[in-house]
């Protein structure tokens, strides 16, 4: 008898993990208000995925957003947005099914800070693509400071750790708290204080404040 009635505790628990709402009704009404039902249904699923892994490990949390959001398409900002660069918050992203690959970065970064991932592990690093000869942006993931990253992309989708991406080199990297001369172990050099700002994730963080979904 007691072992059933934790058994049917359990029960409720994952139940109720299963249904929490990330994103409440309210939130679901105004995406579909503003980007159509398709959007809404974007942010659904990512409200199922997220209930999903509450207790998971990091590992499995990194490969679910980041196949998760790999489904968006990849949409040069010009097309887009009619601007040569603009971040996108990670509604915006949902809401287009589509962006370049710093909203790529971007969603996955603010998904897997929701989750618990420590955003002292998480880096926005820049990257030149070699088979495509450009600037490119990727999230890595440090285990500890003095790790090998894993490189989570939207051009390959498989995780692998940096030493591996023979295909990309790296330039720099920041997390929100300081620039890193980037380097494929390690956090690499901490970029002089003169170059420290990144108006570019300044104005995103200010945008995510006042954004209203």
């Amino acid at each position: 008898m007691c072992k059933k009635f934790f058994v049917l505790i359990a029960l409720v628990v994952l139940t109720l993990s299963c249904n929490q709402a990330f994103f409440t009704q309210e939130v679901l009404q105004k995406v579909e208000a503003k980007y159509g039902l398709y959007a809404k249904r974007r942010v659904e699923s990512l409200n199922t995925l997220l209930a999903s892994l509450q207790g998971s490990s990091e590992g499995e949390k990194l490969e679910k957003v980041n196949a998760f959001f790999n489904q968006m398409q990849f949409v040069s900002d010009q097309m887009l947005w009619k601007q040569k660069d603009y971040w996108a918050t990670r509604m915006e992203f949902l809401g287009k099914g589509a962006g370049d690959c710093e909203d790529f970065v971007i969603a996955k970064y603010f998904t897997l800070k929701q989750l618990g991932v420590p955003t002292t592990k998480l880096f926005f690093t820049y990257v030149k693509a070699v088979k495509f000869q450009q600037a490119h942006m990727v999230l890595t993931y440090y285990e500890t400071p003095k790790s090998v990253p894993l490189v989570l992309d939207n051009i390959n989708f498989q995780i692998l750790h940096a030493t591996k991406r023979k295909d990309l080199i790296p330039v720099y990297s920041f997390n929100g708290d300081a620039l890193y001369l980037a380097k494929q172990q390690g956090l690499g050099q901490i970029v002089p204080s003169g170059m420290q700002k990144n108006k570019k994730w300044f104005e995103l963080v200010d945008k995510i404040r006042r954004e209203e979904l």
